[in-house]
C-alpha cells in the first residue's frame, strides 16, 4: 500500500499584494484607455501606464519566491508540478482571450469594419499558441497585444530554477542581492537603449522575454530582504515609496527609477501585517487584486468593442468620447473581467490541477490569498 504524502502549508499570506495586483492592473488599463478619451492632455502619470507590467514583473520573482524557494533552494522542488501549477494559472485565460480575439477580428471583418491586419496575422498564431510570442518567435504583435507579457512570465517561469538557484546563494546577503539588481536595473536599460534605439520598457513582441529578467530579478532580491528579517516600518516604507512613485511617474522621471521605487513599496506592503493593512487587506481590495488577471487580458478585447461601439451611439467618431462615456467603459473591464475570472479562470486553474497525473494533491490556495493569482499559496514541496 502506497503511503499518503503529508499535505504541507505554504507561506504567508501577504493580502495587501494582492490589492496591489488589481493597482498595476488598473494602470495599465487607464494607459490603454485614454487615447479614447476627449482631452488634449497625455499626463505624464498616465503615460507611464506601461510601466504598469514591471510592477507584476517585479511582484511576479518576489512571490514565486515566497512560495518557491524553499524548496528550489533546497532541492525538494518538483519542476514538472512548478510549471503545470504555473501553465494551469496563465494557460486557459491567454487561450480564450486569444480566440475571443481572433472571432472578434473575423466578425468585424465580416462586417464590413476597418481593422488592423497585424491583429489576425496568422503567422504569429503558432508562437501565440505556445506562449512565445514574446520571444522574438512572432512576426507580428497579433490578436491579444498585452498577452506579451504573459509569454515574458513564462520565460520566468521556465528559467525559475535559474533565478531560485541565484537567491538561495545570496540569502544570507539580502542587501547585497537588492543593491545589485536594483543597480542592474538602469543598467540594462542605458544598454539597451543605446544598442536597440528604444527603451527596454516599451518592447513587447521582440523584446519581452529579456524586459521581465531585470525586474523579476528584483523581485527575487527584495524577497531576500524581507526573509531575512521584517522592515523596521513597512507602513512608512510603503508610504514613502507610493508617493515617490507617484512624484517621480508625474514628473516623467526616469523608468528605472519608478520601477526601483515600485519594488520597495512591495516590499513595504508585504511586512504590513494583514490587520494593520487596512483598505489594501479588505476584502472588496482583495477580490480586485484576485481578478486583476483577468481584468489586464481583457482590457483591449473590451477596448475593441466598447470603444467602438460608443463612438457610433454617441457620434464621436475620431475626436475621442465624452468623459463620462469614456470612464463608464473603463469601468465595465473590471465587471467583463469579474465574469471571465469565475467562468473561465477559476474553474479552468482548478479543472487542470486536480488532472496533473502522479502527483501528490495540492491543496487550494485560501480564498484571500495574494499567492493563490500566482497559483498558490499552499503547495507540496
Amino acid at each position: 500500500m502506497t503511503a499518503t504524502p503529508p499535505e504541507i502549508h505554504g507561506p504567508a499570506d501577504l493580502r495587501p499584494l494582492t490589492a496591489l495586483r488589481f493597482l498595476a492592473a488598473a494602470w495599465v488599463v487607464i494607459y490603454a484607455f485614454w487615447p479614447d478619451l476627449d482631452v488634449g492632455v497625455l499626463p505624464h502619470a498616465v503615460a507611464k501606464g506601461y510601466l504598469g507590467v514591471e510592477v507584476f514583473f517585479v511582484l511576479s520573482g518576489f512571490i514565486l519566491c515566497h512560495v518557491y524557494l524553499e524548496a528550489f533552494g533546497t532541492k525538494r522542488s518538483d519542476y514538472g508540478g512548478f510549471l503545470w501549477a504555473r501553465l494551469a494559472r496563465v494557460y486557459p485565460l491567454h487561450l480564450f482571450t486569444l480566440f475571443g480575439v481572433i472571432a472578434l477580428g473575423l466578425a468585424a471583418t465580416v462586417a464590413g469594419m476597418s481593422l488592423n491586419a497585424s491583429v489576425l496575422d496568422w503567422a504569429s498564431l503558432p508562437a501565440n499558441l505556445a506562449m512565445v510570442h514574446a520571444w522574438g518567435l512572432a512576426p507580428e504583435a497579433a490578436f491579444n497585444h498585452p498577452s506579451w507579457s504573459i509569454s515574458a512570465e513564462w520565460f520566468a517561469y521556465l528559467t525559475f530554477p535559474v533565478f531560485a538557484a541565484v537567491a538561495w546563494r545570496m540569502r544570507n546577503r539580502p542587501w547585497i542581492a537588492v543593491a545589485a539588481t536594483a543597480a542592474f536595473i538602469p543598467a540594462i536599460y542605458l544598454v539597451f537603449q543605446v544598442l536597440a534605439g528604444f527603451p527596454l520598457t516599451q518592447a513587447t513582441i521582440q523584446w519581452g522575454a529579456l524586459r521581465i529578467v531585470p525586474c523579476f530579478a528584483y523581485g527575487c532580491a527584495l524577497y531576500l530582504l524581507y526573509r531575512r528579517a521584517p522592515v523596521a516600518r513597512p507602513a512608512a516604507l510603503a508610504t514613502i515609496s507610493v508617493l515617490g512613485l507617484a512624484a517621480a511617474a508625474a514628473l516623467n522621471a526616469p523608468d528605472a527609477l519608478i520601477v526601483v521605487l515600485a519594488g520597495l513599496m512591495i516590499l513595504g506592503l508585504a511586512g504590513i501585517p494583514n490587520g494593520s493593512a487596512g483598505v489594501m487587506a479588505s476584502a472588496p481590495a482583495v477580490y480586485l487584486g484576485e481578478i486583476s488577471y483577468s481584468v489586464y487580458m481583457v482590457c483591449i478585447p473590451v477596448k475593441l468593442v466598447a470603444v467602438n461601439v460608443a463612438a457610433r451611439l454617441t457620434g464621436a467618431g475620431d475626436a475621442g468620447l465624452w468623459w463620462p462615456v469614456w470612464l463608464a467603459l473603463v469601468l465595465m473591464v473590471p465587471v467583463v473581467a469579474a465574469v471571465t475570472y469565475h467562468l473561465v479562470e477559476k474553474p479552468a486553474r482548478g479543472w487542470l490541477r486536480a488532472r496533473r497525473p502522479g502527483r501528490p494533491r495540492i491543496l487550494p490556495p485560501t480564498a484571500n490569498s495574494p499567492v493563490e493569482g500566482f497559483q498558490a499559496s499552499k503547495t507540496i514541496v
